[in-house]
């Protein structure tokens, strides 16, 4: 988070779901994603968000993109710029973060969920990776703040070694898995090291704290 707005946050909207409290808040400008107290996301820098998808896309054309987790809606937008994507899957489990993309939110981004080439899906990633039937040339993971920081502990299961093996048999022959965490993780690269071809960390700095971390793992390439 930034520390250049320093406006107290005031509640916009507040859900009670399955899950537990759902926060949006207005801070001046900016807007923050509360979920059962722990902060998040918020808008104020979007720079890893954006890495995330740039480096999953680097070089694609066409590409087919699993998207898990809408957030605040710059990883979307990053995806749909140019001709990278040919269509993009988005889950997202929360309906009120896919309401408030296209409200409260709308602003931000460019592009979004009605663009023509997003199929939307609200439902859990994980009853959903054996119901998606195609490959992905990549596959974004954007849900907690990391695997070691898990938003809903059920999510452990996503970056577990069935999980990892789940998403990469969703992958076209070198195609990408790329997953944001706010903090070096070195037991989930190890888990990424033992099932992918290529793995590789690209780190964002930002404002406090140590910096966003994106793992980037490529299983062989064809041919």
């Amino acid at each position: 988070m930034a520390s250049g707005d320093h406006s107290r946050p005031v509640v916009v909207d507040r859900r009670d779901t399955p899950r537990g409290e759902l926060v949006l808040r207005r801070a001046g400008s900016h807007h923050e994603v509360i979920a059962n107290g722990t902060f998040m996301m918020d808008t104020r820098d979007g720079r890893s968000e954006r890495a995330l998808v740039r480096e999953a896309l680097a070089g694609l054309a066409d590409a087919r993109l699993l998207l898990g987790g809408l957030g605040v809606g710059f990883s979307l937008d990053e995806a749909l710029r140019g001709d990278r994507v040919s269509d993009v899957v988005v889950i997202e489990l929360e309906p009120a973060v896919v309401e408030w993309a296209g409200t409260h939110l709308r602003r931000l981004n460019r592009l979004g969920v009605d663009d023509h080439r997003v199929r939307l899906v609200v439902g859990d990633l994980r009853r959903q990776l054996g119901r998606l039937g195609c490959e992905f040339d990549a596959i974004c993971l954007d849900l907690d703040n990391g695997p070691g920081w898990l938003v809903h502990e059920s999510n452990a299961e996503l970056y577990s070694d069935d999980g990892l093996e789940s998403l990469a048999g969703l992958l076209r022959p070198g195609g990408r898995l790329a997953v944001w965490a706010s903090a070096p993780d070195p037991e989930f690269e190890r888990r990424l090291r033992e099932r992918f071809a290529v793995v590789r960390t690209v780190t964002v700095d930002v404002a406090r704290g140590p910096a966003d971390v994106i793992y980037v793992a490529s299983t062989a390439s064809a041919g």
